[in-house]
C-alpha cells in the first residue's frame, strides 16, 4: 500500500532521514524543489512507495509530475527533504554510484526518444551495449524484451516505419531490457489515441504482475479509472490522494 504524509513541514534542525516503511522502495521526505528563479515545483512532498506497487501520479501540466519522476532518477536534486530510491539516498549519490542506480531505473518518456537511425532493436539494445554487456548476454535479453511488448516481428524496422503507438512500446522494451526493480513512465500515453493508450497501460500492468514497481504520470482519468490502480495527485506541488 502506497503511504501519503501529509504532515509539518520537517524540521530544520533535523536533517536525518525519517524511517520510511520497511519495504518502501522508493520514499520522499518532506521533499521540495524551489528552482532558481524562486518557484516551486513540489512543496515538502512525503510519500513512501512499496516494493510491487503499481501507482498513477496525476495533475495538470506543472503540478510538479515530470520534477517528481526527475528526482526519482537524479536528473533534478531536491532543495530539501531526502529521495531515496532502493535503498540509495539520491543526495549523497554523484558519478559511478549515481549512474549504478540509473540502471536499476527503467525510464519511459512521452515523446519516446527513440534513435532515429536506429532499429527496433538496437533501439532497445541500445541501454545493454552502454553497460559494456557481451554480446551473447545482450541478445539473450532482447528477445523477451521485445515479446513482451508485442514487436518481435517489428525487430528490424526503424522509428520511423512504427505508428505512435508501436515507437511507445520500443521505448518500453528499451527500459525493462536491463530488468530494472523499477519503471517511471512520464505522461507515456500522453501522445496516443485511447486504443494505443490503453495497450501501453496493459503492458505496464502485466510488467507489474511480475514484480517490477511501476510509478506513471498521467493526466488521463479515464485510464486511471480503467486501471483500478492507486492513485495521488499532485496540485501546485502539493501531493494529495484524491477522495473515492
Amino acid at each position: 500500500m502506497t503511504q501519503v504524509f501529509n504532515g509539518q513541514p520537517s524540521s530544520a534542525t533535523d536533517r536525518s532521514p525519517r524511517a520510511s516503511s520497511a519495504d518502501a522502495i522508493v520514499s520522499l521526505q518532506g521533499v521540495t524543489k524551489t528552482y532558481e528563479n524562486g518557484s516551486k515545483a513540489l512543496v515538502n512532498v512525503s510519500l513512501d512507495i512499496k516494493r510491487g506497487d503499481f501507482l498513477f501520479i496525476t495533475g495538470p501540466s506543472g503540478s510538479g509530475k515530470s520534477t517528481l519522476l526527475k528526482l526519482l532518477y537524479g536528473e533534478e536534486r531536491a532543495s530539501d527533504g531526502d529521495v531515496l530510491v532502493d535503498g540509495c539516498n539520491l543526495s549523497t549519490l554523484r558519478g559511478d554510484r549515481l549512474s549504478q542506480l540509473r540502471r536499476r531505473i527503467g525510464i519511459v518518456f512521452q515523446d519516446y526518444k527513440l534513435i532515429p537511425r536506429r532499429t527496433v532493436l538496437e533501439n532497445v539494445a541500445f541501454v545493454l551495449w552502454a553497460q559494456g554487456l557481451p554480446r551473447k548476454e545482450i541478445h539473450r535479453r532482447l528477445q523477451p524484451a521485445l515479446k513482451m511488448v508485442g514487436l518481435t516481428h517489428k525487430a528490424n524496422c526503424f522509428p520511423e516505419q512504427l505508428s505512435g503507438g508501436e515507437q511507445q512500446r520500443v521505448s518500453i522494451a528499451r527500459a525493462i531490457v536491463g530488468t530494472p526493480p523499477i519503471l517511471l513512465a512520464d505522461e507515456p500515453t500522453g501522445n496516443l489515441d485511447p486504443d494505443n493508450s490503453w495497450q501501453v497501460i496493459k503492458i505496464l500492468k502485466k510488467l507489474n504482475s511480475v514484480g517490477i514497481t511501476v510509478i506513471v504520470t498521467t493526466h488521463d482519468e479515464s485510464l486511471i479509472r480503467l486501471s483500478n490502480h492507486p492513485t495521488v495527485q499532485l496540485r501546485n506541488g502539493y501531493l494529495y490522494r484524491p477522495k473515492l
